[in-house]
Parts: C-alpha cells; structure tokens; sequence
C-alpha cells in the first residue's frame, strides 16, 4: 500500500508540475513568481515574513521573487504604517489581471479532478489535503 500510495503521490506531483509549467510557460512569469503572485492575489497586502512562510521559502528567496515581480510590474512594497521597518507587498492592476488569468486555470484543473469522483470523495478529499498540510506542511 505505502509503495502504490508513493508512486500515485509521485505521478501526481509530475503530472502537476508538468501541467503548471506549461501554462506558465507561456507567459513571462517564472513558476515561483506565480506562486508568490497567488498568494497575493488571494491575501491582498502580506508582509515578506508571512508570504514567505506560505511559499515555504527563506525571506531572502522570497525578496529575489519580489524584486522580479516589482520589476515586471506585477507588485509593489508599500511601507506598514504601524511599522515603518516591514514592507507589505501587493498585486498591481498588471499583477492581479495576471493572478486571474492563472488562477482560471487552477480552477479549471479542479474542477477536472472534482469531475473524476464523487460529491462524498470530494469532501473526503478537501478534509484529507487540509489534514496533510496543517500537519505536515
């Protein structure tokens, strides 16, 4: 069971992968940049500490993204008003239009693989992936 379970994980993952960078292939975007540019776009304004934390990467990673992404105009630092010290980072009107546009096509995936199983699967599904990430992720 653990090695099937493993090599679905793993035919998964690249199937994911491979999917993600095609649709972002087309683009000038990198696949770390749009991943950055969907938290935004689903958060609004975050600090780097915390778009960091959701990315899974250092700060210093994350600056590199950020500054990529500030020079193609897709976000912005703007100084906290409480703490002059901490950017808070957000989409521009050139980024969010980019976030939706790549944000249709997560959706379209999920809606392929909500396609394939059942209501009860689905709900069965969300419980087990949220379980995975809070604990293990």
């Amino acid at each position: 069971m653990v090695d099937d379970l493993t090599n679905e994980l793993i035919r998964f993952i690249s199937s994911f992968t491979s999917w993600e960078s095609s649709v972002v292939r087309s683009g000038d975007l990198t696949v770390s940049e749009v991943h950055a540019m969907e938290i935004l776009g689903q958060c609004g304004e975050i600090n780097m500490k915390n778009l960091a934390q959701r990315l899974g990467v250092t700060t210093g990673t994350t600056t590199v993204t950020v500054d990529r992404l500030e020079r193609k105009d897709y976000a912005r630092r703007n100084h906290n008003r409480e703490d002059r010290r901490v950017y808070l980072i957000s989409l521009t009107d050139k980024g969010i239009k980019a976030f939706k546009e790549h944000h249709k096509f997560h959706l379209e995936l999920t809606n392929q693989i909500l396609s394939t199983i059942s209501e009860e699967e689905a709900s069965q599904l969300l419980v087990i992936l949220q379980k995975i990430n809070n604990e293990i992720l």
